[in-house]
């Protein structure tokens, strides 16, 4: 095992690293967490069966987690390649930066995210390999594709991807796409390193640069698709997300006309 810290980078939150095994494939699956419990390790035990882990580099990129569901030890039982923690600033961009910046340091090839809360089909990482290999740069996992499924979808959500943040973000994207809050992907190397995306930058703190992400391959002509996955929401109970309440999708429609504006384009 080897350990470290990263800071004062631009463009990148200083953060600890636990590389529990050395890099073995050419693409990495970034998983950003922050208290996820249960959850994060019910879906690493998924990937594990499903050989995910040997397929790719799982790379946990944790916000801050105080609920000892990602201790290095614990990782490493489930298969995890590396675990980063994040100690500076931001939430779900950052951690997405920092994944991204260690991404590109070990030069792989291409770059899956997932969300840690088991709600994706993590089954279908292979899929998004597979259009990578073929030469798409941006990936998008639907669950409105034929041979997607969305399971349990609160209405409101379902509404508001399919009528409201979908159609912006194709408009923005000259490109239609129907999932576009869905953080299931993949992105090339070229994309992710193109000197017209730079997504190493502190303006993506929060869900700007899974936005900006969104739209910005399309824009420069490079290629993109989507690809089956099932989301899949609980039956009962509280539904595992970071964004809820009247703040939290005001700031989400926020962030998505900015992205239509132009607005982090470098």
């Amino acid at each position: 095992m080897k350990t470290y810290s990263i800071s004062n980078l631009p463009g990148v939150p200083d953060y600890n690293a636990w590389e529990l095994a050395d890099k073995r494939s050419a693409y990495c699956l970034l998983i950003p967490v922050i208290n996820e419990g249960a959850r994060i390790l019910t879906e690493l035990g998924r990937a594990q069966r499903a050989g995910i882990d040997r397929l790719c580099d799982i790379i946990i990129c944790d916000g801050g987690s105080d609920d000892g569901s990602v201790k290095p030890e614990t990782m490493e039982l489930y298969g995890v390649n590396t675990l980063l923690v994040k100690t500076g600033p931001g939430k779900q961009g950052a951690q997405l930066r920092m994944g991204l910046y260690f991404a590109l340091q070990r030069d792989y090839k291409g770059v899956l995210t997932i969300d840690g809360n088991n709600k994706d089909s993590i089954e279908d990482v292979p899929r998004f390999i597979e259009k990578l290999q073929q030469g798409y740069d941006l990936v998008q996992g639907s669950r409105f594709v034929q041979g997607g499924h969305a399971v349990n979808t609160p209405p409101v959500r379902y509404a508001a991807v399919r009528l409201i943040h979908a159609p912006i973000t194709s408009l923005a994207a000259r490109q239609w796409f129907t999932d576009t809050t869905n953080a299931y992907r993949a992105y090339s190397r070229e994309y992710l390193t193109h000197p017209e995306v730079r997504p190493l930058r502190d303006v993506f703190m929060g869900y700007e640069l899974l936005a900006y992400l969104s739209v910005r391959a399309t824009q420069l002509g490079l290629k993109a698709c989507e690809v089956p996955v099932t989301r899949a929401y609980p039956a009962s109970g509280k539904t595992p997300t970071k964004i809820s309440g009247f703040k939290g999708n005001s700031d989400l429609l926020k962030v998505l006309f900015a992205t239509l504006a132009g607005k982090y384009n470098p």
